[in-house]
């Protein structure tokens, strides 16, 4: 299946676009085009969104949502008659021990200690929503010996003894390639073992960091498919970093090639300016064009659109049928 986000409106807003797609020597940065602008729902406009964020942080959970300025947080958080509210809870505390040029959470060589209330306060949280899909994150921990494993195994676990029909996908770090941990998540009980190769090959040391590798990410995702192969796969591309569509399209195939089902395309976006600068506005055109390229390799299920992040709720619904069918 493939999951595409271009409507009318935004086809008429690329033709009128005037300003630069792409960055050219000297240009300070790219100026916003018109289909990335987006209406934020405050907190005080949806009762959804003021809910769960009193929840959480009363239960001292920390969101991806949050801490990485998703541009979806007022839709996914929100809610509607036609879908679930949704946040991605962000596992490990909020403090990451690696500093990805793309990514906005804090980062220390020596974070806090884990909260060893944090999987039953996870839990019990989700329990309480109601939902049939969640998403959890974490910030990666190579502090730690097992760089969390066991605290995400147990949280996965728990959620499953108190709801058993929960279907839990985890957006899990690399754990420095570490087999036994990799192992450890992939038969916790989870669904989908999401692990995002971010960007092509060659752009990988400059927009990572250093100790996350293109081809040890390869090898999270074919090993976690390896040892559970009921498992759903899912992995995130980011477009706009100078990559270009010879090099995309070897990164589709070498995530075929390590047995991946899910991907997802997005535009990436500067958040703030200590960041790597945007090099190309990807036109949403382009976004379908990739969804219906990786379509054709095999992959079970692609979204693909400016706006679209890993965690994003757009194909839970679909991927929920799909696990639900597995499970009969």
């Amino acid at each position: 299946m493939v999951q595409v986000f271009f409507v009318a409106s935004v086809a008429e807003a690329v033709e009128k676009y005037e300003g630069k797609l792409k960055l050219e020597k000297g240009d300070r940065r790219l100026r916003l085009p018109p289909w990335l602008k987006k209406e934020k729902i405050l907190p005080s406009e949806n009762e959804n969104v003021s809910r769960l964020k009193k929840q959480l942080k009363h239960l001292k959970l920390a969101t991806v949502c949050q801490e990485a300025r998703c541009p979806n947080l007022g839709e996914c958080w929100g809610g509607s008659e036609d879908s679930l509210a949704t946040a991605t809870i962000m596992l490990m505390g909020d403090t990451c021990t690696r500093g990805c040029k793309f990514c906005s959470v804090k980062t220390a060589r020596a974070p806090p200690p884990l909260d060893p209330l944090e999987p039953e306060n996870t839990s019990t949280a989700v329990a309480s929503w109601g939902v049939e899909y969640i998403v959890l994150t974490s910030v990666d921990r190579d502090d730690l010996p097992d760089g969390g494993a066991d605290h995400l195994r147990k949280t996965v676990q728990l959620m499953k003894l108190k709801k058993p029909e929960l279907l839990i996908e985890c957006l899990l770090p690399d754990f420095a390639g570490d087999k036994i941990s990799i192992e450890k998540l992939a038969t916790s009980g989870l669904d989908v073992y999401a692990h995002n190769i971010e960007t092509v090959e060659r752009l990988t040391p400059w927009v990572r960091d250093p100790r996350a590798q293109y081809r040890q990410s390869l090898d999270v995702l074919r090993y976690a498919k390896e040892v559970s192969p009921r498992l759903i796969t899912k992995t995130s591309i980011m477009l706009g970093l100078g990559e270009s569509d010879d090099e995309i399209k070897a990164c589709l195939a070498d995530l075929r090639s390590s047995n991946v089902d899910v991907v997802t395309f997005g535009q990436y976006m500067q958040p703030t300016k200590r960041h790597l600068l945007v090099k190309e506005w990807v036109t949403p055109e382009k976004f379908d064009e990739w969804a219906e390229y990786s379509k054709k390799l095999g992959f079970l299920y692609v979204a693909s659109g400016p706006l679209v992040r890993s965690s994003y709720k757009a194909g839970e619904f679909y991927l929920k049928n799909v696990l639900r069918n597995r499970q009969q």
